[in-house]
């Protein structure tokens, strides 16, 4: 068989007009072979034919099983089949045969327009965060990108639970400064699941005029920009980072994302910086009224005079025991109102199962409960001690000698 090189050097002389006898007898070959390289479309390529190896007599048996379960195991077919072979020869095998049995998923390549979508998702960190009582644990991270600009903003979050996730989408469609038409979302349960919204989602949805769609299981591609941006939030943002609170987090991610909006992404040949303007003038106008959001509830205050909040408890002014009283939280505050009066403002805490007090509510406790216990004070008698001689009257006993 000639080679490469002999093959385009007999197409280019008989291209040139010398008669393929005279190639043939320049070059010292056959003209059969002359010919034959003159009437192929392509190079030659050497072919081994097939030959039976080991793994021929029970190649039929496991296509049967793979046709039935394309994603079994290479070692639990070699037990089924019993194979006493070479488990890698096998294995080689089976990744050779597997891709003929396997469904095809055809992801489409998506185009985006602008102000029509953002992805959402959340981010774990790789790293414990230090809270209030010193504890570690590991935060979620809400992002949110406007598919069209690649526009990224992002905020750690207290908690999964729908009330802390509305109240970072708000925070961060502010950011971008109108509302995309559509956010685009997994089956994360603090959104909803199955196709059910959870509780309040859909009137959050409703009062910005967007529409939350959740797709469906195994469909990555349709999330993928915001997937993209996690993992280049975890191998750009975090290597090299220390961070004292969540509070912390959230500022060095801030500053951080000022620098990455302002890089060419190389998908769009373009910085999201100069394209947010053109996404967001397509998008919807900010609600023209505050949004209720948060951990809202009634409850009516006990006489230890604290409320809980997210596994967490907060004092309260003691002057409102016993009457019903508003709890509203958002991501940074907790506040008590009492007839719109408000009786308790602390910052919220992101550490389970811990108590703050304001010292000035033990204060106001300590004064009511003083003027609680006064009147019982001024009815009690001076001297509790009691004159034997009373005994004596009583008992008949009084001039026995």
């Amino acid at each position: 068989m000639i080679s490469l090189e002999d093959w385009a050097l007999i197409r280019r002389l008989v291209a040139d007009g010398m008669p393929q006898r005279q190639v043939a007898r320049n070059l010292g070959i056959a003209r059969e072979t002359v010919a034959a390289a003159v009437r192929s479309d392509r190079p030659p390529k050497y072919e081994r034919p097939a030959q039976p190896t080991s793994f021929t007599p029970f190649e039929a048996r496991v296509r049967a099983l793979l046709a039935e379960h394309p994603s079994m195991p290479a070692t639990v077919i070699a037990e089924r089949l019993e194979w006493s072979g070479s488990i890698t020869w096998f294995r080689d095998n089976i990744r050779r045969l597997r891709p003929e049995h396997r469904p095809v998923d055809p992801a489409d390549r998506l185009s985006w327009t602008a102000g029509d979508a953002a992805q959402c998702d959340l981010w774990f960190p790789p790293r414990k965060i230090p809270l209030e009582d010193g504890t570690m644990v590991l935060l979620p991270v809400l992002v949110i990108v406007a598919a069209h600009s690649r526009f990224v903003t992002a905020r750690m979050i207290p908690t999964r639970k729908t009330e802390d996730l509305l109240l970072g989408h708000w925070e961060l469609i502010q950011q971008l400064g109108a509302v995309p038409r559509r956010l685009i979302w997994d089956n994360e349960s603090g959104i909803g699941q199955r196709g059910r919204l959870a509780q309040g989602v859909a009137s959050f949805a409703g009062t910005l005029a967007t529409k939350v769609v959740q797709l469906k299981p195994y469909d990555p591609e349709s999330k993928g920009i915001v997937e993209r941006r996690n993992g280049w939030l975890e191998t750009s943002f975090m290597p090299g980072r220390t961070f004292s609170s969540p509070s912390d987090f959230n500022a060095q991610l801030q500053e951080w994302l000022e620098k990455a909006n302002g890089r060419v992404v190389r998908t769009i040949k373009a910085r999201p910086i100069d394209l947010i303007g053109h996404d967001r003038a397509r998008m919807l106008p900010l609600p023209p009224i505050p949004l209720q959001l948060g951990w809202r509830e009634r409850v009516r205050l006990g006489r230890d005079y604290y409320v809980r909040l997210d596994a967490s408890d907060y004092s309260v002014d003691p002057a409102a025991i016993g009457r019903i009283v508003d709890i509203a939280a958002d991501l940074d505050r907790v506040r008590v109102r009492l007839d719109g009066r408000l009786v308790a403002d602390h910052a919220r805490v992101w550490a389970r199962g811990s108590t703050i007090t304001d010292p000035a509510h033990v204060e106001a406790a300590k004064r009511l409960r003083h003027q609680f216990q006064e009147p019982r004070l001024a009815t009690a008698p001076d001297d509790l001690s009691r004159d034997l001689a009373d005994y004596d009257r009583a008992f008949g006993i009084e001039g026995v000698a």
